[in-house]
């Protein structure tokens, strides 16, 4: 089936773009259930999942870094609502309202030229623990870490930095680093220290500061590749960026935590988020970013969205209802 899209240069002047149905193709290896206690990442061992796509001439790998359960969503999710409003809402989607999946999703583009690695998941501090699998994930899809020439970090969280370096060295030794220079300045600066965000600031320097001298520090419009534009979504963190990806005429945005679950996020775009460190900017991303992925009917690949954390979205009520993908690409 021969698919055609109208593509309008006004959406991504607007701020982000327009992204086009990607042509997927199925490449999966499963992996068994991954649990948890509490919120703390606590994780216990499950094989790398991988899932592989096209958008254009580009192939995207999708890996299954690992997966957390927690518990009492209505802390983190919706923390100004009133408990049985959060859990309500996850009754009627058919889910449990007492604890949820989250899971992690780092993801290859392969231009031909460039294998470029977005996030990093945990790394090895939650290898073992049903974290921590990219390596093995991008072994089972056919690369190597001395294969990434590039590596691009939407923002500076543990769980997007942690698999930068490995036993003292970067991970990724050809690659080329890109971040937020906003997001960079943030987490290195002092002022951080005696705050609530110190734990995420060590993270940052032990991880992100090593390689810093190979890093290009981005702003709003500038390239990380042939067709890869880093665009600012704050809220989540100071300098969260999402990644508008285009080729032959077919687009995609890689929105990282610009939305953290499939329901509780984008149902309901307003409601505050405990991780957002500006939760009021955060919703107004949210409202911007999938406002326009819902217009468009367009796809969107989203680090804690449901595994391979690809889908489309449709305007419904006060938010958006989330259509993962199944079969849509393959006829």
């Amino acid at each position: 089936m021969t698919r055609s899209i109208t593509l309008k240069r006004r959406t991504l002047v607007a701020g982000l773009g327009l992204l086009s149905a990607a042509s997927i193709i199925g490449r999966s290896a499963n992996a068994g259930p991954v649990k948890s206690t509490g919120e703390s990442a606590d994780m216990t061992a499950a094989m790398p999942q991988v899932s592989q796509f096209k958008l254009g001439s580009l192939k995207f790998t999708v890996v299954r870094d690992g997966a957390n359960v927690l518990e009492k969503p209505w802390e983190t999710f919706g923390s100004n609502q009133r408990p049985e409003t959060v859990q309500a809402l996850l009754a009627e989607n058919f889910l449990p309202t007492d604890k949820l999946l989250n899971t992690y999703a780092p993801a290859v583009i392969d231009t031909g030229k460039d294998v470029v690695l977005v996030d990093t998941g945990f790394g090895a501090a939650m290898r073992g623990k049903g974290a921590g699998m990219l390596l093995d994930g991008l072994k089972a899809a056919g690369y190597s870490p001395d294969q990434i020439t590039a590596v691009a970090l939407t923002h500076m969280h543990g769980d997007h930095i942690g698999g930068l370096m490995e036993n003292g060295a970067p991970t990724f030794p050809n690659a080329r680093y890109f971040g937020g220079q906003v997001e960079y300045d943030f987490w290195t600066d002092k002022a951080r220290e005696g705050t609530p965000g110190e734990g995420n600031q060590k993270s940052v320097m032990a991880n992100v500061v090593p390689i810093a001298d190979r890093m290009t520090f981005l702003k709003e419009g500038d390239q990380i590749v042939s067709g890869m534009t880093a665009m600012l979504a704050p809220g989540h963190t100071p300098g969260h960026m999402v990644f508008h990806v285009e080729s032959d005429g077919e687009q995609l945005v890689m929105t990282g935590d610009a939305a953290n679950h499939y329901v509780l996020s984008l149902q309901r775009p307003d409601w505050e988020v405990r991780f957002d460190m500006d939760k009021a900017q955060a919703a107004r991303t949210r409202n911007r970013i999938f406002d326009m992925i819902a217009k468009d009917r367009i796809a969107f690949l989203g680090y804690h969205m449901p595994f391979p954390a690809v889908g489309f979205l449709e305007k419904k009520d006060i938010g958006f209802r989330y259509v993962p993908k199944t079969y849509q690409f393959d006829l």
